[in-house]
C-alpha cells in the first residue's frame, strides 16, 4: 500500500484562525474560559497539538440555554416572519461558499479526512443543505379540517392546525463529518423557528467555532445559536439532562443514545437519535463486478470507515466469493494513505490515538476467532493515527467484526451459500442496528425484493450512501428514532396545536 508523507501548508486564512482566540459563542457574544476543562485539539495525521479551546462545564451550559430560551420566548426570533428566517439562511450559506477553503481545511485538520474526496465536499454540502433548509419556513403550515356538526343545537365550530416551533433544541455533533452534521441539525431547526444550543465534538470544533463567526456575520439574532464544545460527558449529559431544553438530537453511538435517552427523562424532552450502524452490502451473483467493487471500496472507506453508513458487512454470493475478496483487497491496497491536506491521499488517519487502539483491538479480534486477514490491519510506524485498510475473508455472525459496529477501515466479508432470497435476507438483517444497506444485482426482481425486505432506514440498489438531503437519515432497531434530512427532519422540531373555535 503506498504511502505519502508530504504535507501541503494551509492558507494563512486558516493560519490565522488557528493562531486566534477560540472562544465560546454564547447570546451572541464570543465567551473566553470554561468551567469543563480546556480542549486540546489534536492533528490525527501528526498527533501535534494545533490550537486549544475551552470546554464548556454546567456553568456555560447553563448560560447558553438561558440565551436560547430568552430569544426564543421574547427576543426578535420569535415574531420574525419565515421569509427573514429564509434570508438569514441564504445568507449563511452564501458566507460559507466564501470560506470554502477554510472549512475544508479546518475539516482536514481536525477529522484527518482527505481533502480530495470528503473535506472539499463538506462546505458544498453545508452550503447546499443551508439553502434547501432556506426554502422550508415559508412551507410550514397547519391545516382546515372537516368536523361533524357539534352534538348541541347552536354551537357552530371551526377547526385548525397551526405547527410551531418545539422552543430550545441542544444538538450534540458527532467528530466524523462536524461541518455536515452540523448543517445537517441547524438547519431544520432553524427554518422551524426554534432557537439552538449546538456542541460539537471535543476533538472537532473548529469548524462549528468558524461557523459562529459566519452566523454572527449572518446577522442572526443574539442567542438563537449558541456554540459550546466540550466533554460528552460534562457538556453533552448537562443538555440532556436540562430542564429548560425542549428537544434534544443526539448523532453518535448507541451507546451514549441509550444514555441520553435516560437522561432526557426529567422533562420528558422530545429526542432525535441516529446512532451506530452494521450495514449489510450484498452482492448477488449477476452483480457487475465492474462497478461494485470499486464501490466497496470508496464506500467502505470513505472517512476511514469512520461513519454510520459504513458497509462493513459485506454478504457476498458464492459463485463470485472468490472474485469479490481478491478485487477488495486490491481495491484497498490501492489506497494512498497519508495527511489529508495532501491531494493524492485517499485514507488518511483515524481521528485520534484512542481509536486507532480501539480499531486495532477488533483486528485483532478478528484473527483470534478465526477470521482470514487477506490484507492490511497494521498500524503504520510513523506520526499520526494512521492503520493499513483490513479485509477480512470468512467471517461469521459469531465473530465481534460481524457484529459489533467498528468505525474503522476493518470490512468483513461474508459468504453467502445459498439462493433463497429469504434466507440472504436473515442473514442480512442479523443485526442489533438498522441504518443502512444496499443490494447489488441486475435483476430488477431480486433488487426490489431484497430491498423491501432489509429492515434498515435506507437501502440502496446498486448503490450504498448516505441518502439525499430531499430524503431521510435514519434507522430501524438499535440505529435510533427519527430522521434527519429531508422534510421529515422538520418534523423533530415542530408542535402541532389543535385550534376548536365555537362560533
Amino acid at each position: 500500500m503506498p504511502e505519502i508523507i508530504d504535507t501541503p501548508a494551509i492558507s494563512a486564512a486558516t493560519q490565522a484562525f488557528l493562531e486566534s482566540e477560540q472562544p465560546l459563542l454564547i447570546n451572541g457574544e464570543w465567551v473566553t474560559g470554561g468551567t469543563g476543562g480546556d480542549l486540546d485539539i489534536i492533528n490525527p495525521a501528526t498527533g501535534e497539538s494545533i490550537a486549544t479551546v475551552p470546554g464548556a462545564g454546567q456553568t456555560e451550559v447553563d448560560a447558553a440555554v438561558a440565551a436560547a430560551r430568552e430569544a426564543f420566548d421574547r427576543g426578535p426570533w420569535r415574531t420574525m416572519g419565515a421569509t427573514a428566517r429564509a434570508e438569514l439562511l441564504l445568507k449563511l450559506a452564501d458566507l460559507v461558499e466564501q470560506n470554502m477553503q477554510i472549512l475544508s481545511e479546518l475539516e482536514v485538520l481536525c477529522t484527518g479526512m482527505p481533502m480530495t474526496n470528503a473535506a472539499n465536499l463538506a462546505p458544498i454540502i453545508a452550503r447546499d443543505w443551508l439553502r434547501y433548509y432556506a426554502g422550508w419556513p415559508t412551507k410550514i403550515s397547519g391545516e382546515t379540517l372537516a368536523q361533524d356538526p357539534f352534538p348541541v343545537p347552536g354551537m357552530e365550530r371551526f377547526l385548525m392546525t397551526r405547527k410551531e416551533p418545539v422552543g430550545v433544541a441542544a444538538q450534540i455533533v458527532p467528530w466524523n463529518f462536524p461541518l455536515g452534521m452540523t448543517i445537517m441539525k441547524l438547519g431544520p431547526a432553524l427554518a422551524a423557528g426554534c432557537t439552538v444550543v449546538l456542541k460539537p465534538d471535543e476533538h472537532t470544533p473548529l469548524s462549528a467555532l468558524f461557523l459562529g463567526r459566519l452566523i454572527q456575520q449572518a446577522g442572526f439574532p443574539a442567542g438563537v445559536i449558541n456554540i459550546i464544545p466540550g466533554h460528552g460527558h460534562i457538556a453533552g449529559a448537562a443538555l440532556a439532562e436540562h430542564n429548560d431544553v425542549d428537544k434534544i438530537s443526539f448523532t453518535g453511538s448507541t451507546e451514549v443514545g441509550k444514555k441520553i435517552i435516560e437522561a432526557a427523562k426529567g422533562n420528558l424532552k422530545k429526542v432525535t437519535l441516529e446512532l451506530g450502524g452494521k450495514s449489510p452490502f450484498i452482492v448477488m451473483p449477476d452483480a457487475d463486478l465492474n462497478k461494485t467493487i470499486p464501490m466497496a471500496v470508496q464506500q467502505g472507506y470513505f472517512l476511514q470507515s469512520q461513519n454510520c453508513v459504513c458497509p462493513s458487512r459485506m454478504l457476498v454470493h458464492k459463485d463470485v466469493y472468490n472474485q469479490f475478496v481478491d478485487g477488495l483487497a486490491a481495491g484497498a491496497d490501492s489506497l494512498m494513505i497519508g495527511p489529508g491536506l495532501n491531494p493524492e491521499t485517499t485514507l488518511g488517519p483515524l481521528v485520534s490515538a484512542r481509536q486507532l487502539e480501539r480499531v486495532q483491538g477488533y483486528v485483532q479480534s478478528g484473527k483470534d476467532e478465526g477470521a482470514q486477514l487477506i490484507t492490511g490491519g497494521d498500524q503504520l510506524d510513523r506520526p499520526g493515527n494512521f492503520m493499513r485498510p483490513a479485509v477480512f475473508a470468512d467471517a461469521n455472525r459469531d465473530m465481534r467484526i460481524v457484529r459489533e459496529e467498528i468505525f474503522g477501515p476493518v470490512l468483513s466479508v461474508i459468504k453467502l451459500e445459498t439462493d433463497d432470497i429469504d434466507e440472504i435476507l436473515v442473514q442480512a438483517n442479523d443485526t442489533e442496528y438498522g441504518l443502512n444497506g444496499s443490494v447489488w444485482t441486475e435483476n430488477i426482481g431480486t433488487a426490489m425484493r431484497i430491498s423491501a425486505g432489509v429492515r434498515s432506514g435506507i437501502v440502496g440498489i446498486n448503490a450504498h450512501t448516505m441518502s439525499d438531503i430531499n430524503g431521510g437519515l435514519g434507522g430501524y432497531k438499535q440505529s435510533g428514532w427519527g430522521r434527519e434530512m429531508g422534510e421529515e427532519s422538520l418534523h423533530a422540531y415542530l408542535e402541532t396545536k389543535t385550534i376548536m373555535m365555537h362560533y
